[in-house]
């Protein structure tokens, strides 16, 4: 195992993947890594759905989010970059913290992912599509339990295409009180 420390420096959104599928232990993996997450007041309201890049229905979706949203990066193929496993988090609808609890949820996976050896990339852009006319039937295909909603995906696959981690500067960004 390696130092959480060491997988937060290396992590970056990979936007390409190889045709490679994730095995049962990976997608388990950073299932748990999602669940593990802490909640407020231990609510545990995040639900994950699993869904294989090659699903339909994410074709849909992504036609929706052109849409609602407009086009995605020059280039890409769609929202998810090709990944073979995307994963869906939903929170209930009217609990406050549901939309921090979910980047949290979501944050442990994508480092379980690098820790993996394995490239994510973090997905807000399809929530006009989610939230939309379509909703129902997105809820629906996602197993979305009724009183949830969209709040955040995950996208993960092998690393077709690498990029470095983002630079700072901490004098700029830290204020130290």
């Amino acid at each position: 195992m390696g130092s959480v420390f060491e997988a937060i420096k290396s992590r970056s959104s990979t936007r390409g993947y190889t045709d490679e599928k994730l095995t049962d232990d990976e997608i388990k993996s950073i299932v748990l890594a999602g669940l593990h997450a802490p909640t407020a007041t231990n609510r545990q309201e995040i639900r994950i759905s699993v869904v294989d890049g090659s699903n339909p229905v994410l074709a849909e979706l992504d036609e929706e989010k052109n849409k609602a949203f407009g086009k995605g990066r020059p280039g890409a193929a769609n929202f998810y970059y090709g990944a073979p496993t995307v994963f869906i988090l939903s929170a209930e609808e009217s609990f406050k913290w549901s939309r921090l609890d979910a980047g949290i949820a979501v944050q442990n996976m994508a480092l379980e992912a690098e820790e993996l050896g394995l490239g994510s990339v973090i997905i807000g852009c399809i929530e006009g599509a989610m939230w939309g006319e379509k909703r129902e039937y997105f809820d629906k295909a996602f197993k979305i339990p009724e009183g949830y909603r969209f709040e955040i995906a995950l996208a993960v696959g092998h690393k077709a295409v690498t990029k470095e981690p983002h630079t700072f500067n901490e004098s700029e960004m830290v204020y130290y009180i």
